[in-house]
């Protein structure tokens, strides 16, 4: 029995089409990857199975009692909640039993034999024991556990973790809850390798559908029984690993272009025919038929989508000085504001670093041992609490945060693509808009709000406003996991496109693949274990 049905779903985004007649249906263990190109409508429509975005047309069926739960790209709003409370606030119906049965466990103290109570706390009973029993509790702890996280870590404010942590307690969160049908927006986002492979295994022994997100193929490829793909707006269903659907995709592919050339030979041959006789008597009402032919003829094309990638080079910087950055006996520590008893925590003490003209620094380690908090430091984003910094002569930086935090600063949130572009860039809006056709963002596309993009379009707008800023070239890019959000074909051309500069770069990276791609690096920092710096 099918545990949802979506039936010629429909969607518009700022007036425009996004997805039309979207249908498929999901059954028990079965776990369906989302495939498109950023912007094709993937995190909208996660949105519109859980409930959090209206459905324009089309119908959602669910079995009865269903539970749908979403983890999807953004952090948690609320951040001084302890790690443990914030897991269980997922479980809001196993919390409302729990509240009910000690309630009625105070009655039935007091004496009340009530046979109401009775029933009611039966049935109560029964209804925890569906949920898991009094054990859903540890269910918590072991996905948080599975997920990088240690006992210490239950007790902490999420206001002391990392954007990386904090999107990994989202997800241990929606596992927690045991949903019937789990929505995973970018699971595996921040997740190291081990707790990468942890959430491979932990998803296909799941007695739960699945849709997911992601860009990571050994993951899709792992996972994944069944491919949505969403291409123009439409949907199509594909029962079979990503391996056997990249295959079935390309071989559509192939008969495609066959059909196209088919096609344009008859065009051409029809042409001749009728620039040959169309004045020619004998011949004119042939020719004249095969021009109504012609103008009726249905042409087949491929999307004009399909074709187009990221198109982009960091303009010529004027040269820094040989040292960039010097640290010496730094400290770096998070929370501890507003009178905490349990004080900062330091996340890396007795650091010392350097980084040279041309070099390429790649930051590698574990979820939480400081390396965003560090590449904050080094952008001037946050204070070292005790030590030094020492800047170069002439040294620009060009600064790409973990959650594009940067983008709309000072403006509008409803502000449109191109606003933003323009407010952050300096550019008059000609330039504003060849550079966001550079990345994708080309006519009506560069009017969308800010408030409708997808985790990847906000990348990609990160990345256009980085290269196209109207001012001096940087010499120092600090990227924070530059390849977030973004869909496989634009990791691809991102991947050629910055390792042709000779820029210093201090970034974060956890991708299988990617390490082995970028081999443009000459020395990594490494915060082991005992939080202390050393470099290889």
């Amino acid at each position: 029995m099918a545990l949802l049905i979506a039936s010629d779903l429909h969607k518009d985004i700022a007036g425009e089409p996004l997805l039309r007649g979207v249908s498929f249906k999901l059954e028990r263990r079965e776990r369906m990857t989302i495939a498109g190109r950023n912007g094709a409508g993937k995190t909208t429509l996660l949105r519109m199975l859980a409930g959090d975005t209206s459905i324009d047309r089309g119908e959602l069926s669910l079995a009865k009692g269903t539970r749908i739960v979403l983890h999807d790209q953004r952090p948690p709003r609320e951040r001084r909640l302890p790690l443990n409370e914030y897991l269980l606030s997922g479980c809001a119906e196993e919390l409302a039993i729990e509240r009910e049965l000690a309630e009625l466990e105070a009655k039935m103290t007091g004496g009340s034999s009530d046979e109401t109570v009775l029933t009611r706390y039966a049935g109560a009973q029964a209804r925890l024991e569906a949920r898991g029993g009094y054990l859903w509790r540890s269910r918590a702890s072991t996905m948080a556990h599975g997920l990088g996280f240690r006992d210490a870590d239950l007790e902490r404010s999420l206001d002391t973790f990392s954007g990386g942590q904090l999107t990994r307690a989202s997800l241990a969160r929606a596992l927690a809850t045991g949903a019937d049908v789990l929505l995973l927006d970018e699971p595996t986002n921040h997740l190291d390798i081990a707790s990468l492979e942890w959430l491979e295994q932990t998803l296909t022994e799941l007695d739960a559908a699945v849709v997911l997100v992601a860009h990571d193929r050994w993951f899709l490829e792992a996972v994944g029984t069944a491919v949505l793909e969403i291409e123009a707006g439409r949907s199509r269903f594909f029962a079979g690993s990503w391996h056997q659907w990249r295959r079935e995709q390309a071989a559509r592919e192939i008969a495609l272009g066959r059909a196209i050339e088919a096609q344009q030979a008859e065009i051409e041959r029809m042409e001749r025919f009728i620039e040959r006789f169309r004045y020619k008597a004998s011949k004119a009402r042939q020719a004249q038929s095969r021009v109504k032919k012609l103008a009726k003829m249905e042409r087949i094309e491929h999307d004009p989508r399909d074709g187009r990638s990221l198109e982009f080079a960091f303009g010529s910087p004027e040269r820094s000085g040989r040292v960039i950055f010097e640290l010496s006996g730094a400290r770096i520590e998070v929370g501890g504001e507003g009178g905490d008893p349990n004080g900062p925590l330091v996340l890396l003490r007795d650091i010392e670093m350097w980084l040279e003209r041309g070099e390429h620094v790649s930051l590698v380690g574990p979820n939480g041992t400081g390396k965003t908090t560090l590449i904050e430091t080094l952008a001037g984003k946050r204070e070292l609490a005790a030590g030094k910094l020492s800047t170069g002569h002439n040294v620009r930086i060009g600064y790409l945060s973990q959650h594009a935090e940067e983008l709309g600063a000072g403006g509008d949130p409803s502000q449109s693509v191109l606003d933003a572009t323009q407010r952050a860039t300096g550019l008059t809006p000609n330039r504003a808009r060849s550079l966001l056709g550079r990345f994708l963002f080309s006519g009506e596309e560069a009017e969308k709000p800010l408030t409708g993009l997808s985790g990847g379009e906000r990348r990609r707008l990160s990345l256009a406003v980085l290269v196209g800023a109207d001012r001096k070239a940087p010499n120092v890019l600090i990227l924070d996991e530059p390849t977030n959000h973004l869909d496989i074909e634009s990791r691809e051309a991102k991947g050629a496109g910055p390792s042709t500069c000779g820029f210093a770069r201090s970034w974060v990276r956890r991708r299988r693949a990617v390490r082995a791609q970028a081999s443009w690096r000459r020395r990594g920092w490494i915060p082991p274990s005992p939080r202390r710096s050393r470099r290889t």
